[in-house]
Protein backbone atom coordinates (compact mmCIF):
# COMPACT_ATOMS: atom_id res chain seq x y z
CA UNK A 1 0.00 0.00 0.00
CA UNK A 2 1.42 3.65 -1.13
CA UNK A 3 -1.19 5.53 1.15
CA UNK A 4 -0.65 6.67 4.36
CA UNK A 5 -3.34 8.69 6.54
CA UNK A 6 -2.33 10.65 9.50
CA UNK A 7 -4.57 13.09 11.70
CA UNK A 8 -2.49 16.09 12.43
CA UNK A 9 -5.19 16.38 15.68
CA UNK A 10 -3.80 13.59 18.06
CA UNK A 11 -0.38 12.44 18.36
CA UNK A 12 -0.34 9.03 16.39
CA UNK A 13 2.04 7.07 14.02
CA UNK A 14 1.17 6.90 9.75
CA UNK A 15 -1.33 3.95 9.55
CA UNK A 16 -1.73 2.14 6.24
CA UNK A 17 -4.86 3.36 4.73
CA UNK A 18 -7.32 0.08 4.92
CA UNK A 19 -10.21 0.81 2.43
CA UNK A 20 -11.44 4.06 0.43
CA UNK A 21 -12.67 6.79 2.03
CA UNK A 22 -16.33 7.74 0.61
CA UNK A 23 -17.62 10.89 1.86
CA UNK A 24 -16.07 11.04 4.64
CA UNK A 25 -14.67 14.47 4.19
CA UNK A 26 -16.52 17.88 4.17
CA UNK A 27 -13.60 19.12 2.29
CA UNK A 28 -10.89 17.57 0.95
CA UNK A 29 -7.31 19.49 -0.25
CA UNK A 30 -5.42 18.56 -3.01
CA UNK A 31 -1.80 19.75 -2.31
CA UNK A 32 0.49 20.36 0.61
CA UNK A 33 1.90 23.81 -0.73
CA UNK A 34 1.44 27.29 0.28
CA UNK A 35 -2.21 27.26 -0.83
CA UNK A 36 -3.15 24.05 0.31
CA UNK A 37 -1.98 24.39 3.97
CA UNK A 38 -2.66 28.23 3.86
CA UNK A 39 -6.34 27.59 3.08
CA UNK A 40 -6.82 24.70 5.07
CA UNK A 41 -5.65 26.94 7.65
CA UNK A 42 -7.91 29.43 7.27
CA UNK A 43 -11.01 27.42 6.44
CA UNK A 44 -10.58 25.72 10.13
CA UNK A 45 -10.12 28.98 12.16
CA UNK A 46 -13.46 29.98 10.46
CA UNK A 47 -15.30 26.54 11.08
CA UNK A 48 -12.68 24.70 13.37
CA UNK A 49 -15.34 21.71 13.28
CA UNK A 50 -15.16 21.24 9.52
CA UNK A 51 -13.23 17.86 8.33
CA UNK A 52 -10.95 18.37 6.34
CA UNK A 53 -8.14 15.77 4.24
CA UNK A 54 -5.16 17.51 2.46
CA UNK A 55 -3.98 14.74 -0.23
CA UNK A 56 -0.15 15.48 -0.99
CA UNK A 57 2.35 12.84 -1.19
CA UNK A 58 5.94 14.53 -0.35
CA UNK A 59 7.18 14.36 3.00
CA UNK A 60 8.89 18.23 3.11
CA UNK A 61 7.54 21.84 2.59
CA UNK A 62 9.69 24.40 0.81
CA UNK A 63 9.34 28.02 1.06
CA UNK A 64 10.43 28.27 -2.75
CA UNK A 65 10.40 32.08 -2.83
CA UNK A 66 13.80 32.27 -1.38
CA UNK A 67 15.61 30.02 -3.37
CA UNK A 68 16.58 32.96 -5.51
CA UNK A 69 17.99 34.48 -2.37
CA UNK A 70 20.27 30.72 -1.92
CA UNK A 71 21.44 31.15 -5.65
CA UNK A 72 22.47 34.83 -4.58
CA UNK A 73 24.55 33.91 -1.23
CA UNK A 74 21.82 35.97 0.52
CA UNK A 75 19.96 32.82 2.21
CA UNK A 76 20.46 29.45 4.11
CA UNK A 77 18.80 26.78 2.06
CA UNK A 78 18.32 24.57 5.01
CA UNK A 79 15.81 27.72 6.48
CA UNK A 80 13.49 27.07 3.07
CA UNK A 81 12.73 23.52 4.32
CA UNK A 82 10.35 21.79 7.00
CA UNK A 83 8.99 18.77 7.74
CA UNK A 84 5.57 18.39 6.26
CA UNK A 85 3.83 17.04 9.46
CA UNK A 86 4.94 20.09 10.86
CA UNK A 87 2.71 22.41 9.10
CA UNK A 88 -0.19 20.48 8.70
CA UNK A 89 -2.86 22.21 10.38
CA UNK A 90 -3.89 20.95 13.89
CA UNK A 91 -7.57 19.30 13.01
CA UNK A 92 -6.85 18.31 9.69
CA UNK A 93 -6.69 14.57 8.30
CA UNK A 94 -3.00 14.26 5.83
CA UNK A 95 -3.35 11.66 3.11
CA UNK A 96 0.18 10.99 2.01
CA UNK A 97 -0.41 10.05 -1.52
CA UNK A 98 -0.98 11.31 -5.25
CA UNK A 99 -4.08 11.97 -6.44
CA UNK A 100 -4.22 10.72 -10.24
CA UNK A 101 -7.74 11.57 -11.36
CA UNK A 102 -11.08 13.43 -10.44
CA UNK A 103 -14.61 11.97 -11.09
CA UNK A 104 -16.54 15.18 -10.32
CA UNK A 105 -20.03 13.73 -11.07
CA UNK A 106 -19.24 11.34 -7.82
CA UNK A 107 -16.99 13.50 -5.61
CA UNK A 108 -14.43 11.45 -5.85
CA UNK A 109 -10.88 12.05 -6.18
CA UNK A 110 -8.52 8.79 -7.49
CA UNK A 111 -5.19 8.31 -5.66
CA UNK A 112 -2.42 6.40 -7.13
CA UNK A 113 -2.81 2.88 -6.24
CA UNK A 114 -6.39 2.46 -6.62
CA UNK A 115 -8.19 4.12 -3.86
CA UNK A 116 -10.24 6.87 -3.95
CA UNK A 117 -11.60 9.28 -1.25
CA UNK A 118 -14.86 11.37 -1.29
CA UNK A 119 -15.61 15.11 -0.76
CA UNK A 120 -18.40 17.53 -0.35
CA UNK A 121 -16.20 20.54 -1.37
CA UNK A 122 -12.79 20.03 -3.34
CA UNK A 123 -10.25 22.28 -3.18
CA UNK A 124 -7.31 22.04 -6.34
CA UNK A 125 -4.13 23.45 -5.49
CA UNK A 126 -1.46 20.78 -6.25
CA UNK A 127 0.95 23.83 -7.73
CA UNK A 128 2.43 22.88 -11.48
CA UNK A 129 4.64 20.50 -12.51
CA UNK A 130 8.34 21.47 -13.73
CA UNK A 131 8.77 20.41 -17.40
CA UNK A 132 12.93 19.61 -17.88
CA UNK A 133 12.26 16.92 -19.83
CA UNK A 134 11.04 19.51 -22.36
CA UNK A 135 14.67 20.76 -23.23
CA UNK A 136 16.39 18.20 -24.60
CA UNK A 137 19.37 16.91 -22.62
CA UNK A 138 18.80 18.89 -19.68
CA UNK A 139 18.10 16.29 -17.62
CA UNK A 140 21.14 14.98 -17.75
CA UNK A 141 23.36 17.76 -17.11
CA UNK A 142 21.64 19.52 -14.76
CA UNK A 143 23.83 19.99 -11.56
CA UNK A 144 27.07 19.40 -13.33
CA UNK A 145 28.50 21.15 -15.79
CA UNK A 146 27.90 24.55 -15.14
CA UNK A 147 24.33 23.74 -15.54
CA UNK A 148 22.05 24.97 -12.75
CA UNK A 149 18.57 26.38 -11.64
CA UNK A 150 16.90 28.16 -8.56
CA UNK A 151 13.64 26.21 -9.45
CA UNK A 152 14.85 23.36 -7.82
CA UNK A 153 15.61 23.13 -4.20
CA UNK A 154 18.65 21.05 -5.00
CA UNK A 155 20.31 22.88 -7.17
CA UNK A 156 19.83 26.23 -5.45
CA UNK A 157 23.09 26.01 -3.56
CA UNK A 158 25.22 24.72 -6.74
CA UNK A 159 23.94 28.10 -8.32
CA UNK A 160 26.09 30.16 -5.54
CA UNK A 161 29.23 27.77 -5.88
CA UNK A 162 29.38 28.99 -9.86
CA UNK A 163 28.94 32.15 -9.00
CA UNK A 164 31.20 32.27 -6.39
CA UNK A 165 33.65 30.83 -8.87
CA UNK A 166 33.09 32.19 -11.98
CA UNK A 167 35.88 34.35 -13.23
CA UNK A 168 34.89 34.84 -16.85
CA UNK A 169 33.67 33.46 -19.49
CA UNK A 170 29.79 33.31 -20.69
CA UNK A 171 27.07 32.71 -18.10
CA UNK A 172 23.70 32.67 -19.98
CA UNK A 173 20.18 32.65 -18.31
CA UNK A 174 16.88 32.02 -19.62
CA UNK A 175 13.25 32.41 -19.24
CA UNK A 176 10.86 29.71 -21.15
CA UNK A 177 7.01 30.37 -22.52
CA UNK A 178 4.54 31.82 -19.92
CA UNK A 179 3.09 31.28 -17.59
CA UNK A 180 5.69 30.39 -14.68
CA UNK A 181 5.81 30.72 -11.22
CA UNK A 182 7.47 33.88 -10.44
CA UNK A 183 7.93 35.69 -13.41
CA UNK A 184 10.50 37.75 -12.41
CA UNK A 185 12.55 34.79 -11.03
CA UNK A 186 14.62 33.94 -13.86
CA UNK A 187 16.32 37.50 -14.09
CA UNK A 188 16.81 37.74 -10.50
CA UNK A 189 19.07 34.86 -10.89
CA UNK A 190 20.70 36.81 -13.49
CA UNK A 191 20.82 40.44 -11.42
CA UNK A 192 22.19 39.20 -7.86
CA UNK A 193 25.08 36.84 -10.27
CA UNK A 194 26.16 40.00 -11.46
CA UNK A 195 25.77 42.07 -8.88
CA UNK A 196 28.21 39.43 -6.91
CA UNK A 197 30.56 39.53 -9.92
CA UNK A 198 30.31 43.42 -10.09
CA UNK A 199 31.74 43.96 -5.91
CA UNK A 200 34.12 40.87 -6.81
CA UNK A 201 35.78 43.11 -9.83
CA UNK A 202 35.35 40.53 -12.42
CA UNK A 203 32.12 41.33 -14.11
CA UNK A 204 33.64 43.40 -16.83
CA UNK A 205 35.54 39.43 -17.74
CA UNK A 206 32.12 37.76 -18.11
CA UNK A 207 29.48 38.32 -21.06
CA UNK A 208 26.27 37.70 -19.54
CA UNK A 209 23.24 36.94 -21.89
CA UNK A 210 19.70 36.55 -20.94
CA UNK A 211 17.26 34.66 -23.60
CA UNK A 212 13.79 34.95 -22.52
CA UNK A 213 10.68 33.38 -24.61
CA UNK A 214 8.65 36.58 -23.77
CA UNK A 215 8.91 39.64 -26.26
CA UNK A 216 9.45 42.11 -23.74
CA UNK A 217 11.81 41.92 -20.31
CA UNK A 218 8.66 42.62 -17.81
CA UNK A 219 4.77 41.77 -18.38
CA UNK A 220 3.99 45.25 -16.44
CA UNK A 221 5.67 48.11 -18.03
CA UNK A 222 6.24 50.43 -15.19
CA UNK A 223 8.82 48.15 -14.09
CA UNK A 224 10.27 47.66 -17.31
CA UNK A 225 12.73 51.04 -17.23
CA UNK A 226 14.05 50.59 -13.69
CA UNK A 227 14.91 47.07 -14.55
CA UNK A 228 16.54 48.27 -17.48
CA UNK A 229 18.99 50.55 -15.64
CA UNK A 230 20.11 47.86 -14.24
CA UNK A 231 20.57 45.47 -17.18
CA UNK A 232 22.88 48.41 -18.29
CA UNK A 233 24.83 48.46 -15.47
CA UNK A 234 25.18 45.10 -15.33
CA UNK A 235 26.20 45.54 -19.30
CA UNK A 236 23.61 42.31 -19.62
CA UNK A 237 22.98 41.08 -23.17
CA UNK A 238 18.84 40.55 -23.69
CA UNK A 239 17.59 38.26 -26.20
CA UNK A 240 13.64 38.42 -26.53
CA UNK A 241 11.62 35.70 -28.60
CA UNK A 242 14.87 33.25 -27.67
CA UNK A 243 13.48 29.71 -26.34
CA UNK A 244 15.98 27.28 -24.76
CA UNK A 245 15.51 23.61 -26.72
CA UNK A 246 18.59 21.49 -26.22
CA UNK A 247 21.96 21.25 -23.61
CA UNK A 248 24.91 19.65 -24.60
CA UNK A 249 26.50 19.90 -20.70
CA UNK A 250 29.80 18.03 -21.56
CA UNK A 251 30.61 20.72 -24.67
CA UNK A 252 29.30 23.37 -22.92
CA UNK A 253 26.71 24.37 -25.31
CA UNK A 254 22.96 25.27 -25.61
CA UNK A 255 20.48 25.80 -28.86
CA UNK A 256 18.02 27.95 -28.60
CA UNK A 257 14.89 28.58 -30.88
CA UNK A 258 14.44 32.52 -31.74
CA UNK A 259 11.85 34.26 -33.55
CA UNK A 260 12.40 36.30 -36.01
CA UNK A 261 10.38 39.77 -36.77
CA UNK A 262 8.62 37.53 -39.95
CA UNK A 263 7.57 34.84 -37.59
CA UNK A 264 10.39 32.20 -38.74
CA UNK A 265 11.77 30.21 -36.14
CA UNK A 266 15.77 30.12 -36.09
CA UNK A 267 17.82 27.81 -33.76
CA UNK A 268 20.92 28.81 -33.30
CA UNK A 269 23.65 27.00 -30.54
CA UNK A 270 25.60 29.18 -27.73
CA UNK A 271 28.60 28.19 -25.80
CA UNK A 272 28.06 28.95 -22.29
CA UNK A 273 30.64 28.64 -19.14
CA UNK A 274 27.19 29.15 -16.97
CA UNK A 275 23.74 27.95 -17.91
CA UNK A 276 20.98 29.15 -15.49
CA UNK A 277 17.95 27.28 -16.62
CA UNK A 278 14.57 28.34 -15.59
CA UNK A 279 12.45 25.33 -16.83
CA UNK A 280 9.10 25.26 -18.93
CA UNK A 281 6.47 24.95 -16.68
CA UNK A 282 2.92 23.52 -16.92
CA UNK A 283 -0.15 21.90 -14.94
CA UNK A 284 0.39 18.53 -13.66
CA UNK A 285 -0.98 16.08 -15.76
CA UNK A 286 -3.37 14.69 -13.44
CA UNK A 287 -5.26 18.11 -13.48
CA UNK A 288 -4.39 18.69 -17.44
CA UNK A 289 -5.86 16.04 -18.86
CA UNK A 290 -8.94 15.88 -16.56
CA UNK A 291 -12.48 17.46 -17.39
CA UNK A 292 -11.51 20.28 -14.61
CA UNK A 293 -9.24 21.46 -17.03
CA UNK A 294 -9.60 24.58 -19.60
CA UNK A 295 -8.39 24.28 -23.27
CA UNK A 296 -4.81 25.33 -21.78
CA UNK A 297 -4.73 22.59 -19.13
CA UNK A 298 -4.98 24.70 -16.21
CA UNK A 299 -8.08 24.02 -13.50
CA UNK A 300 -10.60 26.42 -15.01
CA UNK A 301 -12.01 28.64 -12.69
CA UNK A 302 -13.85 32.07 -12.34
CA UNK A 303 -11.51 34.54 -12.10
CA UNK A 304 -13.06 36.74 -9.45
CA UNK A 305 -14.49 33.88 -7.50
CA UNK A 306 -12.18 31.35 -8.26
CA UNK A 307 -14.57 28.44 -8.12
CA UNK A 308 -14.73 26.25 -10.96
CA UNK A 309 -16.74 27.64 -13.91
CA UNK A 310 -18.31 23.76 -14.77
CA UNK A 311 -18.27 22.56 -11.00
CA UNK A 312 -19.89 24.18 -8.56
CA UNK A 313 -18.15 21.98 -5.22
CA UNK A 314 -15.08 22.77 -6.33
CA UNK A 315 -12.45 25.60 -5.83
CA UNK A 316 -8.91 26.39 -6.72
CA UNK A 317 -6.28 28.50 -6.36
CA UNK A 318 -2.17 28.81 -6.45
CA UNK A 319 -0.31 27.89 -9.65
CA UNK A 320 -2.84 25.82 -10.85
CA UNK A 321 -5.88 27.32 -11.22
CA UNK A 322 -6.69 29.31 -14.76
CA UNK A 323 -6.81 32.85 -12.83
CA UNK A 324 -5.09 34.73 -15.04
CA UNK A 325 -2.63 36.55 -12.50
CA UNK A 326 1.52 36.25 -11.77
CA UNK A 327 1.75 32.56 -10.23
CA UNK A 328 3.64 33.91 -6.88
CA UNK A 329 2.84 32.98 -3.43
CA UNK A 330 1.75 36.36 -2.90
CA UNK A 331 -1.10 35.86 -4.94
CA UNK A 332 -1.71 33.06 -2.68
CA UNK A 333 -2.57 34.99 0.33
CA UNK A 334 -5.26 36.48 -1.39
CA UNK A 335 -6.82 33.53 -2.85
CA UNK A 336 -7.08 32.25 0.21
CA UNK A 337 -9.56 34.58 1.58
CA UNK A 338 -11.38 34.26 -1.67
CA UNK A 339 -12.12 30.33 -1.34
CA UNK A 340 -12.16 30.28 2.02
CA UNK A 341 -14.60 32.49 2.10
CA UNK A 342 -16.61 31.56 -0.78
CA UNK A 343 -15.89 28.23 -0.14
CA UNK A 344 -18.51 28.61 2.91
CA UNK A 345 -20.75 30.63 0.91
CA UNK A 346 -21.55 28.02 -1.22
CA UNK A 347 -21.81 25.57 1.47
CA UNK A 348 -24.45 27.38 3.26
CA UNK A 349 -26.12 28.49 -0.17
CA UNK A 350 -25.25 32.16 0.26
CA UNK A 351 -24.22 34.63 -2.57
CA UNK A 352 -19.89 34.23 -3.29
CA UNK A 353 -19.66 37.93 -2.42
CA UNK A 354 -15.59 37.27 -2.28
CA UNK A 355 -13.97 38.68 -5.29
CA UNK A 356 -10.14 38.48 -6.34
CA UNK A 357 -8.90 41.36 -8.02
CA UNK A 358 -5.45 39.65 -9.47
CA UNK A 359 -3.47 40.78 -6.71
CA UNK A 360 0.46 39.54 -7.30
CA UNK A 361 4.33 40.29 -6.29
CA UNK A 362 7.20 39.96 -7.51
CA UNK A 363 10.35 40.97 -5.33
CA UNK A 364 12.71 41.90 -8.09
CA UNK A 365 16.20 41.75 -5.98
CA UNK A 366 18.10 43.89 -8.50
CA UNK A 367 21.11 43.96 -6.24
CA UNK A 368 21.94 42.53 -3.06
CA UNK A 369 20.43 45.09 -0.52
CA UNK A 370 18.23 46.53 -3.01
CA UNK A 371 14.48 45.17 -4.15
CA UNK A 372 12.02 46.66 -6.91
CA UNK A 373 9.06 45.59 -5.37
CA UNK A 374 6.28 44.90 -8.04
CA UNK A 375 2.48 44.51 -6.78
CA UNK A 376 0.09 44.40 -9.50
CA UNK A 377 -3.84 42.72 -10.53
CA UNK A 378 -5.49 42.02 -13.22
CA UNK A 379 -4.43 43.96 -16.40
CA UNK A 380 -1.47 44.99 -15.18
CA UNK A 381 -3.15 47.48 -12.53
CA UNK A 382 -0.52 48.68 -10.06
CA UNK A 383 -1.47 47.62 -6.18
CA UNK A 384 1.55 48.81 -4.10
CA UNK A 385 1.44 48.15 -0.53
CA UNK A 386 3.55 51.13 0.83
CA UNK A 387 3.13 54.68 -0.19
CA UNK A 388 5.70 55.30 -2.12
CA UNK A 389 6.99 55.07 -5.87
CA UNK A 390 6.85 51.41 -6.28
CA UNK A 391 9.12 51.32 -9.07
CA UNK A 392 12.30 52.36 -7.16
CA UNK A 393 14.65 49.93 -5.84
CA UNK A 394 14.37 50.15 -1.97
CA UNK A 395 16.51 48.51 1.26
CA UNK A 396 13.41 48.14 3.00
CA UNK A 397 11.54 46.08 0.28
CA UNK A 398 14.99 43.89 0.84
CA UNK A 399 14.24 43.72 4.12
CA UNK A 400 10.75 42.89 3.76
CA UNK A 401 11.59 40.00 1.39
CA UNK A 402 14.86 38.34 2.48
CA UNK A 403 13.88 38.70 6.47
CA UNK A 404 10.20 39.75 7.14
CA UNK A 405 8.22 37.41 4.84
CA UNK A 406 10.14 34.00 5.16
CA UNK A 407 9.11 34.53 8.98
CA UNK A 408 5.43 35.54 8.12
CA UNK A 409 5.43 32.55 6.07
CA UNK A 410 6.47 29.99 8.78
CA UNK A 411 4.61 31.72 11.46
CA UNK A 412 1.65 33.35 10.24
CA UNK A 413 0.98 32.66 6.83
CA UNK A 414 0.64 28.46 7.11
CA UNK A 415 -0.98 29.11 10.67
CA UNK A 416 -4.00 31.05 9.12
CA UNK A 417 -3.18 34.56 9.90
CA UNK A 418 -4.40 37.48 7.04
CA UNK A 419 -2.70 39.77 7.27
CA UNK A 420 -3.47 42.74 5.10
CA UNK A 421 -4.64 39.66 3.09
CA UNK A 422 -8.28 40.55 2.06
CA UNK A 423 -9.61 41.76 -1.78
CA UNK A 424 -8.48 45.68 -1.75
CA UNK A 425 -5.48 45.42 0.78
CA UNK A 426 -2.31 44.41 -0.13
CA UNK A 427 0.96 43.74 1.80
Amino acid sequence: MNERIRNNAVSTPPIDAACNWSGDFDVVVIGGGAAGIGVTASLLRRQPSLRIAIIEPGDRHYYQPAWTLVGGGAYDIAKTVQPMDSVIPPGATWIQATANGFDPDSNLVHLVGGRSVGYRQLVVCPGLRLAWEQIEGLEDTLGKNGVTSNYRFGLAPYTWSLVKEFKGGRAIFTQPPMPIKCAGAPQKAMYLSCDHWLREGVLDNISVEFNSAAPVLFGVAAFVPPLMEYVKRYNANLVFNSNLVKVDGPNRTAWFDIRQPDGSIERVAKPFEMLHVSPPQMAPDFVRKSSLADPTGWCEVDHKTLRHSRYANIFSLGDVCSAPNAKTAAAVRKQIVVVAENLLAAREGRELATLYDGYGSCPLTVEKGKVILAEFGFGGKLLPTFRLDPTVPRYLAWLLKAKFLPWFYWHGFLKGREWLARPGSTI
